[in-house]
């Protein structure tokens, strides 16, 4: 053999080869009478800055229940969620979630607190960790390290514990975890093994289990907002390209102003919590038309992501035009930016050592800020005042051996002053500097999406999210691209995805067709042609001639991919006494693959198929057939043996190769 590694050559396995391909399309509806097992749908909005869930009985659908008030909100921060924070004791185990932690933390001793372990905003580790494994760890406030895993299956009981209590309570009997379908959401632009880890991390949770998969849905949290958006009645939303005056408010006006009344509208009902979904289609979706194309842009805390959607008529399915795109503009970025400026002051070194010496401080100011980044507008003239923790002002005299105060005035940063009342005074010129540079990459983004041809005629952008509270975003949006198409934001906005992620637990099917995110295909042999196949792939076995390593496609990156649909290729063992059948399946993001040996082709799945003890049934050439069922947020695969319908099944897997 020579020096490379192969892997038909290195297994000594002969591979399998193609018979000839043949493409089937299953008939979805065949097997959708079974659904109906579950009483209750609960969704889970498990953001980088802040969760929640909400849920719905499957006897009721029209009726969508938020859960309950949190206690401990924060001041100038509405808390129909709760932070995404954790607390573990020292020993590493489960201690509080949400506000609880926070303040659980926050009121410890410092001695005690360096011990405890906190973590907040760890959701965007699975975007930005590029080898994802179930063994990444997340760095706690104190750095000391935890795999990730465990912090998200603790996050996730603590949610299905949550729900199932408020269930129970409602119910006056005790519900059962096989009674509920669980909906996780998780950003549509998450590679497929954050999207994989995510379930992993449910089933550790106990919410479902590998032997019964269906029990969740992972949803992607564009997908689950346009759901929710087709619902929407005039009144339920805010149209920022509405020009004639709202209410009697000139439009200057109605950014700021027509939020407001908005929110009011929703504050009185607000202790009920249950949200009626008419069963129609939204006044704004009547005025749709088959083909007609709309964009959602969800922009949470850690990422901003988009997606292109089509209305297919009668039903009003939903066709996912330009596959899901985006990245880490979330809100964080803002905090982030806040971040800078204080190293700008006060120097870096000093913020790296108060963040490590006094940890929850260092979260109080996070928390100061958060409300006063709430209220940025674009027409505010007066400025915003954040206060600074004690122990930050005592600690710097310490660390420095001056104040605060002399920092400020030697700093030459201006718009940013010291006011007696022992606070950062910001103009709103500095504050809305903050918002600058993540602003810009959503609209920079967005731009580069509308070019796209997919993407010509849309009619309406649905800005969505907790970001797009922001009268800053609104209003950048707005201006951008209001002369493209209509601007438009449900009200509540930080629920609807919630929202959208409960109707489609309650209809999975609602979304028709996506688009693969990713190439997928086997490793095969094929009869090596002299002259078309690289020499170096030439393997001679039993006197024939076979080129090694070939990447059999099955469907390419951004491909239109319906719900249920299922590719089929049949193969036949290279060397037809071979009882033990391995098929290798591999993905790339690239779209013209050859070999499984190029750069970027990673392994995602083994099928193996043994079929011993079947010899004396067997024609001369095995039919292996392979099928690969893709449109769910999950893709399965399955090798039959034809003679004998021995068959086998396996998820693809991106953690474990």
């Amino acid at each position: 053999t020579s020096s490379y590694s192969s892997p038909a050559k290195s297994l000594g396995d002969p591979g399998i080869t193609p018979l000839s391909p043949s493409h089937i399309v299953k008939d979805s509806d065949a097997d959708d009478a079974v659904e109906q097992l579950f009483l209750v749908v609960v969704a889970i909005d498990f953001g980088t800055t802040s969760s929640g869930y909400a849920y719905s009985f499957t006897k009721e659908p029209e009726c969508i229940h938020v859960m309950r008030r949190w206690e401990g909100g924060d001041p100038g921060v509405s808390n129909q969620k709760t932070p995404t924070t954790i607390l573990l004791t020292p020993e590493r185990k489960f201690h509080s979630f949400g506000y609880a932690a926070r303040d659980f933390y926050h009121d410890l001793d410092p001695t005690e607190s360096k011990h405890w372990l906190y973590f907040e905003k760890f959701k965007m580790k699975l975007h930005t960790t590029g080898n994802l494994t179930m063994e990444t760890d997340l760095t706690a406030a104190n750095g000391k390290k935890v795999k990730a895993l465990e912090i998200f299956a603790y996050a996730l009981q603590f949610f299905k514990e949550q729900a199932l209590k408020e269930l129970s309570d409602q119910g006056g009997s005790d519900f059962e975890n096989t009674e509920v379908r669980w909906v996780i959401t998780v950003p549509a632009i998450w590679k497929q093994p954050a999207k994989q880890f995510m379930r992993q991390a449910a089933y550790k949770a106990g919410m479902a289990s590998p032997e019964n998969p269906e029990q969740l849905i992972i949803a992607l949290e564009p997908e689950a907002a346009s759901i929710y958006c087709r619902k929407l009645r005039l009144h339920q939303m805010i149209d920022l390209s509405s020009r004639a005056p709202v209410n009697g408010y000139s439009p200057s006006d109605t950014i700021g102003t027509g939020f407001t009344q908005a929110k009011e509208h929703v504050r009185h009902k607000r202790q009920s919590r249950t949200f009626m979904v008419e069963n129609v289609i939204g006044e704004i979706w009547s005025e749709l038309e088959e083909g007609d194309r709309y964009i959602v842009v969800d922009s949470g805390g850690g990422t901003v992501d988009m997606t292109v959607h089509q209305i297919r008529l009668p039903e009003g399915h939903l066709k996912e035009l330009y596959k899901a795109t985006g990245g880490p503009y979330g809100s964080l970025g803002v905090d982030y930016e806040f971040e800078k400026l204080l190293c700008k002051i006060f120097g870096e070194d000093f913020i790296e050592q108060f963040k490590i010496k006094r940890p929850a401080a260092w979260v109080d100011l996070m928390i100061a800020f958060e409300s006063r980044k709430r209220a940025a507008a674009p027409d505010r003239t007066n400025p915003l005042n954040i206060t600074l923790p004690f122990s930050f002002i005592d600690y710097y005299k310490k660390f420095r051996g001056h104040s605060v105060e002399h920092a400020l005035r030697k700093s030459n940063v201006d718009f940013v002053k010291w006011s007696s009342q022992g606070m950062l005074r910001m103009s709103p010129d500095a504050m809305n500097a903050l918002f600058k540079p993540t602003i810009d990459q959503i609209v920079q983004h967005l731009s580069e999406v509308f070019d796209k041809p997919e993407v010509t005629n849309v009619k309406f952008l649905f800005l969505v999210g907790g970001f797009a509270e922001s009268p800053l975003l609104q209003q950048a949006m707005q201006s951008a691209f209001g002369s493209r198409c209509r601007v438009i934001i449900p009200q509540d906005v930080g629920l609807t995805i919630l929202k959208g992620a409960v109707l489609f637990g309650l209809d999975p099917a609602v979304i028709k067709v996506r688009r693969s995110p990713l190439t997928y295909g086997v490793g095969v042999l094929n009869r090596f042609v002299e002259g078309k196949h690289p020499p170096e792939k030439l393997l001679v076995k039993d006197g024939t001639r076979w080129c090694t390593d070939v990447f059999d496609k099955f469907i390419s990156a951004d491909q239109s991919v319906a719900l249920g649909e299922t590719v089929t290729r049949s193969y036949t063992p290279a060397k037809p006494s071979q009882l033990v059948i391995v098929i290798n399946i591999y993905s790339s993001e690239q779209d013209n693959v050859s070999f499984i040996t190029e750069p970027g082709v990673k392994k995602c799945g083994t099928l193996r198929l043994d079929l011993t003890g079947t010899e004396a049934s067997v024609p001369n050439r095995r039919e292996i057939k392979t099928l690969m069922q893709f449109g769910d947020t999950e893709i399965k695969a399955m090798a039959i043996d034809v003679a004998t319908s021995k068959s086998v099944k396996v998820g693809i897997d991106f953690l474990n190769y």
